[in-house]
């Protein structure tokens, strides 16, 4: 029966927020196709997480979109929501905490966007990343997205007339009509702000980043049962990486200087998907082939700004001629233009491998296969380094075998 569903904007943070708890035991499902009759197919799900993609969405749509989902929530009965938002403060922030206010019809809403483990803090109502307010981060110069309030509230109130508040330890929540803001800058005060919140019983609708979804997990499943195991998986991992993100950069440039084998797409092969179905398309996707099935630790780079969101056209060829080896996907656009090349529409989390990177698994042409997820904007330069010594303890890549692909 489900006990909590979760509202995300993309599917990287749909998997990064529901792990803690996969990681208690819980049995999640994820989905990119939300829809309230096939909610409840499952009785065993616990936790059913939307991942509606509206980030990219206009701010109407957006609205729309959660608002819907947390009506049906509402009408099946399900007795927690949880929307879990961008950790730099990305995407129709405003819109969808008031939809989620209007969906479900309460009048108040704790908002608690701090991740303090990846460095994302809330201090006197102001978000920083890493120290720098985040308008003055990279996420202000998103190309996407860009976030030009580093004050909470003002990012709120870009697109809603809901009322804000501000909650700290000096001055906390007493419960006002709309949306409250809550300051943390370490795992203590998600913590401390969670008790709070369980002990007024306003834990049923709330919304924040992964962060304090870890802390949600603890408050509504306090007694862990045993996770899945990590599973046993062959020595090879394939990468596919559309984000732009200076710290995936570094990440696929430290890889490549450790012997992971590496190739960037150009333009044309972005750009015009058909053309790998004939031609000299299809003999460059041939040797894209053979050189994965020959590089057990490959990384397919299509990180520049032409043709980024037409990066995973190629995903189900890849996927298929590359056998049972895990798949890596680095960013949010990317995954679910992956996974709808390959026609799967749900994933199940398992474990956390490193902070922000996520281990899920899905069922693919009959077979169960493995996929590693991160954000862009998470992870160290040496993040490649330390998922491979996780996943395949003293195991260094060969030396990149090359079949003239350009």
């Amino acid at each position: 029966m489900i006990q909590l569903l979760i509202l995300a904007d993309d599917l990287t943070g749909a998997l990064d927020a529901s792990v803690p708890l996969a990681a208690r035991g819980a049995k999640v499902r994820v989905t990119t196709r939300f829809s309230p009759e096939a909610a409840l197919e499952d009785p065993e799900t616990e936790v059913l997480v939307a991942a509606a993609e509206t980030r990219h969405l206009p701010a109407s749509a957006a609205y729309e979109t959660v608002r819907h989902i947390a009506a049906a929530a509402r009408r099946l009965g399900i007795p927690s929501l949880y929307k879990k938002t961008d950790s730099a403060l990305r995407g129709n922030i405003g819109a969808e905490l008031t939809a989620l206010l209007d969906g479900t019809g309460e009048p108040a809403l704790a908002f608690l966007p701090a991740f303090p483990q990846m460095g994302r803090c809330t201090v006197g109502g102001i978000h920083y990343i890493h120290g720098v307010p985040v308008a003055d981060s990279v996420f202000g110069q998103d190309p996407f997205n860009p976030v030009l309030h580093s004050q909470v509230a003002q990012r709120i109130r870009e697109q809603s007339q809901a009322p804000t508040h501000h909650a700290s330890a000096q001055a906390p929540w007493m419960g006002k009509e709309g949306i409250t803001i809550f300051d943390a800058s370490c795992q203590e005060d998600l913590e401390q702000a969670g008790a709070f919140l369980q002990k007024k019983h306003r834990l049923h609708v709330s919304a924040g980043c992964a962060g304090f979804g870890a802390v949600l997990a603890e408050l509504l499943f306090p007694e862990p049962r045993l996770p899945a195991p990590l599973p046993r998986l062959p020595r090879r991992l394939l990468t596919v990486c559309g984000s732009l993100h200076p710290a995936t950069a570094a990440q696929l440039d430290q890889a490549e200087q450790a012997g992971f084998a590496r190739r960037r797409l150009t333009p044309e092969q972005k750009l015009d998907p058909a053309g790998w179905q004939a031609g000299p398309g299809a003999r460059q996707a041939h040797c894209l082939l053979r050189w994965i099935q020959e590089n057990p630790f490959a990384i397919v780079d299509s990180s520049d700004p032409e043709g980024a969101s037409e990066t995973a056209a190629y995903a189900r060829k890849l996927l298929a001629g590359s056998g049972d080896t895990p798949l890596f996907v680095i960013g949010g656009d990317t995954l679910l233009q992956c996974m709808d090349a390959l026609e799967v529409y749900e994933m199940e989390p398992l474990r956390e491998l490193l902070p922000g990177v996520v281990l899920s698994r899905f069922s693919f042409q009959g077979s169960l296969r493995y996929l590693i997820s991160k954000s862009g904007g998470f992870g160290k330069p040496s993040l490649f380094l330390e998922l491979r010594e996780i996943l395949f303890p003293h195991t260094a890549p060969a030396k990149e075998v090359s079949y003239g692909i350009s």
